[in-house]
């Protein structure tokens, strides 16, 4: 384990048993997670990119052990979470949260904000019960919520809000991790950026660090330090932001890309578009994943897997259109 880091994932699998049968017998299995390995250090975001189906949620909701891994590993402040059992993972809970994709479907229509907030903070015994409320309200404070906010219900409340109270939520733990699965999808594009710059600033202040999980790489660039691009259970590119941005590697990074809208009419950006439909995770095409709706595909692409290889500059990418040796 680096001390630079505060997750390193190794090789991690999740596949999901296909049942069929009276007798629900396995007769196949779904790889929504197929041996990714990625770092996050201290303070930074990882931004995780990639079309709907390609494992990211699955990887973020393994880490926390909300899903149960297949193989590999996830090291947390040099502790691999996945070989402790769960009676143990208890203490290690309040430092790696989450912000889920829907702000209202995760919060609970019968609890006020208040409790919403401190169910958690009350049960890891954050802070002394004298000083419970004033707690609660100052991180309601730090997150843009009212604190007469504190006895209301989510259906009172607007979806930037509700999503602020999410946020809240996770940040009243003094996590060291949060993992944050599509946090502004579901908002509008003017709340979006409110979302964003209020996790920038959480993140500045208290030294946070994100697993930033979206499908939106104009989101990506505006919070990330490094990016990872999956594609069918796999990592098909990883760089840093500028890197990534300024110099694609892999035909789907390139695809993915063109098709981020610029806000100008005057520039015409050269889409590239992805023919057929993404294969299914439970029979996957053999050799290059990608290689049945690349444009550039080769005859070895289609037999043989590209190796995920550093090309510099912390720059990787599985592709055979780069030198393999």
């Amino acid at each position: 384990m680096n001390n630079e880091n505060i997750l390193e994932i190794h090789n991690l699998v999740k596949h999901f048993p296909i049942k069929s049968g009276v007798l629900q017998r396995t007769i196949g299995h779904v790889k929504a997670v197929d041996g990714v390995s990625f770092n996050i250090k201290r303070g930074e975001t990882f931004g995780l990119v990639g079309e709907s189906g390609c494992g990211k949620t699955t990887i973020g909701r393994t880490i926390l052990r909300l899903t149960e891994p297949t193989g590999g590993e996830a090291i947390i402040n040099g502790v691999d979470i996945f070989k402790m059992k769960r009676s143990n993972l208890r203490p290690l809970r309040p430092k790696i949260q989450m912000i889920f994709q829907d702000p209202y479907s995760s919060l609970d229509p019968r609890m006020p904000v208040g409790e919403i907030i401190g169910e958690a903070v009350r049960e890891h015994n954050i802070v002394p019960k004298s000083d419970y409320r004033d707690y609660i309200i100052k991180v309601m404070k730090d997150c843009g919520l009212r604190p007469y906010y504190i006895d209301r219900y989510p259906h009172e409340f607007s979806g930037g809000q509700r999503q602020r109270i999410c946020i809240a939520r996770a940040l009243a733990l003094n996590p060291d991790l949060i993992v944050a699965d599509e946090p502004v999808s579901a908002l509008d594009v003017s709340i979006q950026a409110q979302v964003i710059n209020l996790m920038k600033d959480l993140q500045r202040e208290r030294g946070l660090t994100y697993l930033f999980i979206s499908h939106d790489l104009s989101v990506v660039e505006h919070i990330s330090d490094n990016v990872g691009v999956m594609y069918l259970g796999s990592l098909v590119e990883m760089a840093p932001k500028k890197e990534i941005f300024r110099t694609p590697m892999h035909p789907y990074t390139k695809a993915l890309l063109s098709a981020v809208p610029i806000p100008n009419p005057n520039i015409k950006m050269n889409r590239t578009i992805l023919e057929g439909d993404i294969p299914s995770p439970a029979n996957p095409p053999s050799g290059c994943k990608f290689h049945t709706r690349c444009p550039h595909a080769m005859e070895i692409c289609k037999t043989q897997a590209p190796k995920f290889k550093d090309y510099g500059k912390n720059h990787k990418a599985a592709c055979h259109l780069f030198d393999q040796n």
